[in-house]
């Protein structure tokens, strides 16, 4: 039998190379359809849409098109191997949003390092699209890059290996804590690594009702502690402890949140942890500690990874094809804190209405319908509540809508 990589290389190569083509949405049979789809019809939405922008999403595709891009320096877990070699993942991520969404994206690998740079270029495109997805961009630049985008343009700017990571994390974890019983006001969080996603996390467990007091990071280095000199970013973590270690600051811990790398934490670490303990070993492909190794040694342990080949995976495709689906529906100029927190409200209830939800099933199916039905009606909810959104849908209707989509999908 092939080999995984042999099989993915096949998969990309059959037929047309690649994973997504240009789809024509009106007939063009006939020389007065041609008139029409370009010279000398196509003069008069360009006219309208000159008299009033607003007209581009009546008469382009704008409204259902996202960008993804990236420059290639934080790709999965391959790290920085270029923009042009991140293309695949780019192209995936378009699959992702128009399987789960119907969502048009066009993947954009943008082969420029310098942070200001990159943001004039995205700037600049912005006209075509009706959100941005930026994606697997290292720290700390992406913070920077996303605030800046997010402060110039007038469309969602979302870079989702933070807060798509941070979303799902989010839910995973109140049902966690719904399942052991645990007050989130009051439970110790220790975190294995301070990029993107960790900062991300742990911005939305406070969000949530996490207390910062309780929270303890861990770079390459060890423990942020005020001993240390460190970044502005992580500076804001540190916690004034006399431990310098994971294996130190983990003890008595009721939740463990690895994005990091493999094989940080061990089997003895777990068992030190308070009872019934909440690891979350979300490094991709190789874990902090696997999932059959965590539960040798505490079998009531609640666990979720990054790996779709274990339960609870902590996927991102959760979350972000219904945030764009939302935000472009309602017209959402952003993806704010109460769309996000909504998300995870949602993504939550979903797994706990389930007949499966236990330890085994923290977080909904990747494949499951009801995520498209249950999640943009909440967050252009949000979106409305907060101000950020331009249309106000009927809660019914949309429902509707996505009903219809689901089944269109679903062929």
């Amino acid at each position: 039998m092939d080999s995984l990589a042999d099989q993915a290389l096949k998969y990309h190569s059959i037929e047309r190379p690649g994973k997504i083509a240009i789809q024509v949405t009106k007939s063009v049979g006939s020389s007065a359809d041609l008139a029409l789809a370009y010279s000398p019809g196509v003069a008069a939405p360009c006219l309208a849409i000159q008299e009033n922008p607003a007209l581009a999403y009546e008469y382009t595709a704008k409204g259902n098109l996202v960008a993804v891009i990236t420059n290639g320096t934080a790709v999965l877990g391959l790290g920085n191997i270029g923009a042009l070699a991140g293309k695949p993942v780019m192209e995936g991520k378009a699959v992702l949003f128009k399987k789960f969404a119907g969502i048009d994206a066009f993947d954009l690998e943008i082969d420029e390092l310098d942070p200001a740079k990159l943001v004039d270029i995205v700037a600049s495109l912005h006209p075509t699209f009706g959100g941005i997805n930026l994606e697997d961009i290292k720290a700390p630049e992406c913070f920077w890059i996303e605030r800046q985008l997010r402060d110039r343009l007038s469309i969602p700017v979302f870079h989702d290996d933070q807060h798509g990571t941070a979303i799902v994390v989010g839910a995973g974890l109140l049902n966690a804590l719904h399942l052991t019983g645990r007050h989130i006001g009051q439970i110790k969080v220790v975190c294995s690594g301070a990029g993107a996603a960790a900062m991300a996390c742990l911005e939305m467990l406070l969000e949530l009702g996490v207390s910062k007091s309780n929270v303890f990071v861990c770079d390459s280095h060890g423990v942020l502690t005020t001993q240390r000199q460190l970044s502005s970013e992580k500076a804001a973590w540190a916690q004034d402890s006399e431990c310098t270690t994971l294996a130190q600051i983990v003890r008595d811990a009721d939740v463990f949140l690895g994005v990091s790398g493999p094989g940080l934490l061990s089997q003895q670490d777990v068992v030190n942890m308070a009872a019934c303990p909440i690891v979350f070993a979300l490094a991709n492909p190789e874990p902090e500690l696997r999932p059959e190794l965590i539960l040798e040694v505490v079998p009531d342990a609640l666990v979720a990874t990054g790996r779709s080949d274990y339960a609870n995976q902590i996927n991102n495709a959760l979350c972000f094809p219904y945030l764009f689906r939302a935000a472009l529906d309602c017209g959402a100029s952003v993806i704010n804190a109460e769309m996000k927190r909504a998300c995870v409200d949602a993504l939550a209830e979903t797994a706990r209405h389930d007949p499966r939800f236990g330890t085994q099933y923290l977080v909904p199916d990747l494949l499951d319908d009801r995520l498209l039905l249950n999640l943009p009606s909440r967050i252009a909810a949000a979106a409305l509540r907060s101000g950020v959104a331009q249309r106000s849908l009927n809660e019914q209707q949309y429902r509707a809508r996505l009903q219809a989509l689901a089944e269109t999908l679903r062929d």
